[in-house]
């Protein structure tokens, strides 16, 4: 008997947050309108997430022996995917019904659509348990940037009162939860996976744009995310990530016009969330005292020094890059201001 291959493949990366998992191929298994399977990757947990996840859901599980990183382990699931459209979604998010479905008919609007962005939710009622009297925030929706290669959520931290309810362009979907054009990832590849994690879906959202692919914002796709569940979010391993793969990035992705002001900006960041913390707002804030102030500036010169030893590798693929590019240096220059972030907002709003 011939089976028709599903639409839609969803990948859902795993490192022991069973719980969260359960949760998350719950609000899958609840999913209406589309036509899916869900792919697990398993990265080596040893809290029996993978038997959990085959024995209540019957998803198919990759199980890797170690941990692979984000990256590596949704090109896994890309490679297994017998979907035209493959969406991702974080173990520590939750999907409203329809959140496939909705996005799926994105794609419908042109054939140029390469990726769809969801409205991510905070996933903590900041009113408490009460449903009736619920205050929704904002994580991200859709993406902004700032010249320096740093990314932030479109959106984050505010009250959502329908100020991004209109479906519309944007620059690219959240790795949290989106949906992207199979045709697209095998036209300019998928996750690169030095990244390992941070900035890894703005690389490849990047990379989707200059390559000549749109990505839509649709608002009706909505998932809820416990934040900062991979790695805290003060914690000095996620500040490295962040740092080093911002500078990735930018030596990757970025027109060599705006490449060249990249210490510039990157100093006006820094100065701008040193007086953010004195004023007890955002990242800078977590690392109250001179002590903690100091391992956050050695984390940083030990993150951009990480990087510097991988910049030939990411000249290389710039050059290939350029081989796939659609845009021109000018344009990506554009693209990158149009959806630029102000240095204030990025600074005084925790990521």
């Amino acid at each position: 008997m011939c089976v028709n291959p599903p639409d839609i493949s969803v990948a859902v990366v795993n490192w022991n947050r069973r719980e969260y998992l359960r949760a998350c191929l719950a609000s899958l298994a609840a999913q209406r309108g589309a036509s899916f399977e869900t792919i697990v990757v398993d990265n080596g947990s040893s809290d029996g997430s993978a038997e959990m996840a085959r024995s209540e859901f019957g998803v198919r599980v990759i199980a890797n022996a170690a941990n692979k990183g984000f990256c590596a382990a949704n090109n896994q699931a890309f490679a297994a995917a017998r979907g035209q459209f493959i969406a991702l979604l974080n173990n520590d998010a939750e999907a409203a019904p329809d959140f496939l479905a909705n996005l799926r008919r994105a794609f419908d609007v042109s054939p140029d659509i390469g990726m769809a962005a969801a409205k991510v939710l905070v996933w903590e009622d900041p009113r408490g348990v009460d449903r009736m009297d619920r205050i929704d925030r904002i994580d991200k929706a859709g993406h902004l940037i700032y010249p320096d290669g740093q990314n932030r959520g479109r959106g984050t931290g505010e009250i959502d009162r329908g100020q991004y309810d209109r479906v519309e362009d944007c620059l690219w979907p959240d790795g949290c939860a989106g949906m992207y054009r199979k045709a697209m990832l095998e036209s300019i590849g998928g996750f690169d996976e030095d990244f390992f994690m941070f900035a890894d879906d703005a690389e490849l959202g990047l990379r989707g744009r200059i390559a000549g692919w749109r990505c839509l914002y649709v608002p009706d796709a909505v998932v809820r995310h416990h934040r900062g569940a991979s790695l805290d979010a003060g914690s000095t391993e996620r500040i490295f990530l962040i740092e080093r793969n911002r500078v990735l990035l930018a030596a990757k992705l970025f027109p060599w016009s705006l490449l060249v002001l990249n210490p510039y900006y990157f100093a006006l960041r820094l100065a701008s969330g040193l007086v953010a913390a004195a004023g007890g707002k955002g990242e800078m804030a977590r690392f109250p005292g001179l002590a903690n102030k100091l391992r956050l500036a050695w984390t940083i010169l030990r993150a951009d020094l990480a990087a510097l030893r991988l910049l030939p590798r990411m000249l290389r693929r710039r050059r290939e890059v350029r081989r796939i590019a659609k845009l021109t240096p000018a344009q990506i220059r554009r693209l990158i201001l149009e959806n630029r972030i102000p240095v204030r907002a990025l600074v005084e709003k925790s990521n």
